[in-house]
């Protein structure tokens, strides 16, 4: 592997089949990564979305979309309440 690093032991047969790498191979991905102590983020590089401003459908109408059976389901299983929609932020679903 470039960079050196240690042998790490495999679980089977005591052959030493892998490296692991050393800190500076570990450094250079961080630097490479552009965020300081992180990994490269997954959003980088991919363009932004563009969002639909139409307006949300009611929570009256997307709770009768679900049917009786599945609601009663998730009730009884989950005491799950739908109480309203909302839009999330792509960029708090990507962070």
């Amino acid at each position: 592997m470039p960079g050196g690093g240690a042998e790490v032991p495999s679980a089977g047969n005591g052959e030493n089949t892998a490296t692991w790498p050393d800190e500076s191979a570990e450094a250079a991905f961080l630097a490479e990564s552009g965020e300081p102590g992180g990994l490269p983020s997954a959003a980088a590089g991919v363009p932004a979305v563009e969002v639909e401003t139409r307006q949300l459908p009611s929570m009256e109408e997307l709770v009768a979309r679900i049917p009786p059976r599945v609601r009663d389901e998730l009730d009884g299983l989950f005491r799950a309440k739908f109480v309203r929609v909302v839009r999330i932020p792509t960029k708090v679903l990507r962070g």
